[in-house]
């Protein structure tokens, strides 16, 4: 995510350059056709297809900022959701000497929940798995996890199956198991809204005549205003073309919030808050939190 509070118009650019160079290299040829080749320019009604395009172009842009958006969310309800299954194991599970390994379950459990949120993280960025998650558990259940298809959800299971047991061993009643279960539910129910983001996409009519009709206006765009700005005509057809590109740009960049761009929902960011918060409920060396990098927070 980028956090500079000035957007980089150098980013902008880059983004839009190839539509662009190819924009300006069209103004040009329509512009010298214009002056050097018998050659009529028809009136075009820009501004009522500008207006248009900018309506259609501005209700994309929400539908993709609303992607985001949800997917910000969800992370949120993931970090309160840890910080809530952290306290409650700590709080639940019985302290102190002879409590038969309650102790080193509730500290399994706690670093169990930080190796499932960066496993989620580099599931939903289809990034490698292992590392992140062999970080915090033991080789064998990260081997058993791992094998699965969903890894986080592999985890999240052996956490279930751990609560259960510390029932069976009498170390927690029915009534905390229920509580401990329902907010493993709410991380189920985050976990399930990112997937649903990240495996569909947009209806294709939102992503195709966006960009279909875009691309068009702007070679309309020079055929319309040489009349007008004769000479001028590439420099204020790319500059009006670039605004419209940007815009469109600007839903690309937002609609898979979890595509592992600059753009993304910062999700590295927030499993390390994540990692913090629950390596110091079991008092533990927590390690900085994760720092933006040119600007960009990951």
């Amino acid at each position: 995510m980028i956090v500079d509070s000035v957007p980089r118009l150098s980013l902008i650019i880059r983004e839009v350059r190839v539509p662009l160079t190819v924009l300006f290299v069209w103004d040009v040829a329509v512009t010298l056709a214009y002056f050097y080749l018998p050659f009529t320019a028809p009136a075009l009604p820009l501004t009522l297809f500008g207006s248009v395009l900018a309506l259609f172009l501005g209700f994309r842009d929400n539908s993709a900022y609303a992607r985001w958006w949800e997917g910000r969310v969800l992370w949120g309800a993931m970090i309160n959701a840890s910080r809530s299954l952290a306290r409650a194991t700590r709080n639940f599970l019985p302290t102190g000497e002879g409590n038969g390994g309650a102790d080193a379950m509730a500290r399994m459990i706690i670093l169990r929940q930080i190796a499932y949120v960066n496993a989620l993280r580099c599931q939903l960025r289809k990034q490698d798995r292992d590392e992140p998650v062999l970080r915090f558990v033991g080789l064998a259940e990260a081997e058993v996890a791992l094998d699965r298809t969903n890894a986080a959800n592999g985890l999240l299971d052996n956490t279930g199956r751990q609560i259960d047991e510390a029932r069976c061993r009498g170390w927690i009643d029915t009534i905390q198991q229920c509580q401990l279960e329902a907010v493993l539910v709410d991380i189920a129910n985050a976990q399930g809204g990112m997937e649903r983001l990240k495996n569909t996409p947009l209806p294709n009519q939102y992503r195709f005549f966006p960009t279909f009709f875009t691309r068009l206006f702007c070679i309309l765009l020079p055929i319309g205003l040489v009349e007008t700005l004769g000479f001028a005509t590439p420099i204020g057809s790319t500059i009006a073309g670039l605004m419209f590109l940007a815009v469109l740009q600007i839903g690309d960049d937002l609609v898979d919030p979890f595509a592992n761009t600059i753009h993304d929902v910062p999700m590295t960011a927030m499993c390390r808050t994540i990692e913090i918060d629950l390596l110091e409920a079991l008092g533990d060396v927590a390690p900085p939190p994760v720092r933006p990098v040119k600007g960009v927070l990951w």
